[in-house]
């Protein structure tokens, strides 16, 4: 007996190992290539799976977010129902919700030390620093941006270079940003380690850089309320020290210009923008329940065109992460999301203002400050219609549970 408990310790031992490094590959992967991020949560899911039937039990913790997320889960597929094309949506739906399912739960139920977390958050940054060093490649080697229409030429004629890296539109770049900006931040205003304080806000300077060249405007936005979340909860002189370096950089012409043209009414992406709500907002009048159907955006568009007039244009999203899910999968589907992200962040808060552990706390506001930079860059984009970035939204999330049902290893 003793002699196959201790072969079954050592078997759930290397699943053990296993599952976590596929985790962090997943982690690391994610901004990077989603064909190597997807494959590694599929590795891990078949290990855990593996790991049940070697222990033969159920290996689930429970959430208190199970009933919300199912419901999410329900009314997402609801609404397929009122899709132009129900094949197309259930494909896009299944494809993308079971990735978002499955890397919450693998991380729920597979991490379960502050170590492995530590890990977890250290693979997101080094992968951030290496977007970033092919952002500024792309920044020195330049990048014709005239063939993909994301900025107008007339409006800004210097504006040549928007850089985007591994993630294919410098927004969805600058939203990854926000988010390692925060986590990185957050921690370094809690290490005590000088070492590691320089090594964080080092990271955060390059970061910061970069975000810059990427033009996207509603992140810089976004930065700002990061900065003032930072300010209110640990200390108000920590907004000034933040919030200089980026006045210095965005004191340069070509920035000032792209970052003044938010309340120019004659930019066309801001004009665009308002007449896509507009639009938006007609097809959610139609079908506030349920919704147009997952992923259904680009083919219900045409039909509420008022702007363009144009049958071939292919947009894919509303710029507005809030108009967008309404439209998509209802009124009822957008509550329920929103739901979800309060209950996240109020727990987020909660292990803030209770944990006596230090790095706890700077990765709980780092969390919360890379959330409220979602919820504010989704009022003008919705950088989480990528896959990479919605799965990076409930990895964080993930965290934040793991924490919570470890928060009496946490506070040691």
């Amino acid at each position: 007996m003793y002699i196959a408990y201790s072969v079954n310790s050592q078997i759930q031992y290397r699943l053990d190992f296993l599952i976590e490094h596929c985790i962090l590959a997943v982690a690391f992967f994610l901004p990077i290539s989603l064909d190597a991020a997807t494959l590694f949560l599929g590795v891990g899911t078949v290990l855990w799976t593996v790991k049940m039937i070697a222990v033969k039990r159920l290996l689930f913790k429970r959430t208190p977010f199970d009933a919300s997320i199912a419901l999410l889960v329900i009314l997402s597929a609801a609404s397929i129902s009122g899709s132009p094309d129900p094949g197309f949506s259930f494909y896009n739906y299944y494809h993308h919700m079971l990735r978002y399912i499955l890397l919450y739960y693998l991380v729920i139920n597979n991490l379960n030390s502050l170590q492995q977390v530590q890990r977890l958050v250290w693979a997101v940054m080094a992968s951030a620093l290496l977007v970033t060093s092919y952002g500024f490649y792309q920044y020195v080697h330049g990048v014709d941006i005239s063939t993909f229409h994301w900025v107008d030429g007339e409006q800004f004629p210097d504006l040549k270079v928007r850089i985007f890296s591994t993630l294919q539109n410098p927004n969805l770049l600058a939203g990854f940003l926000v988010v390692v900006m925060s986590l990185a931040i957050g921690q370094g205003l809690y290490t005590e380690r000088i070492s590691n304080k320089l090594l964080l806000f080092a990271l955060v300077g390059v970061l910061g850089a970069c975000l810059v060249l990427t033009y996207s405007r509603g992140a810089w936005l976004s930065i700002v309320a990061v900065a003032t979340i930072c300010g209110r909860y640990y200390n108000r002189k920590v907004l000034w020290l933040l919030l200089i370096p980026l006045g210095a950089l965005f004191c340069q012409d070509a920035v000032m210009d792209r970052l003044m043209s938010i309340f120019n009414p004659t930019d066309t992406s801001s004009t665009l923008r308002i007449a896509l709500w507009e639009s938006t907002m007609a097809m959610i009048w139609d079908k506030p329940l349920f919704g147009i159907g997952w992923g259904a955006y680009w083919l219900v568009y045409p039909e509420y065109d008022f702007f363009l007039n144009n049958p071939a244009a292919r947009i894919v999203h509303a710029h507005n992460m809030y108009l967008h899910i309404a439209a998509e999968i209802g009124i009822p589907g957008l509550i329920v999301f929103l739901i979800i992200i309060y209950g996240h962040t109020k727990k987020a808060m909660d292990i803030l203002s209770h944990t006596n552990n230090r790095w706890v706390t700077g990765l709980m506001l780092g969390i919360v400050a890379a959330v409220l930079g979602l919820a504010v860059n989704g009022f003008t984009d919705y950088i989480m219609f990528n896959v990479q970035m919605s799965m990076l939204f409930w990895l964080l999330n993930a965290v934040i549970i793991t924490i919570w049902q470890g928060n009496g290893r946490c506070n040691k």
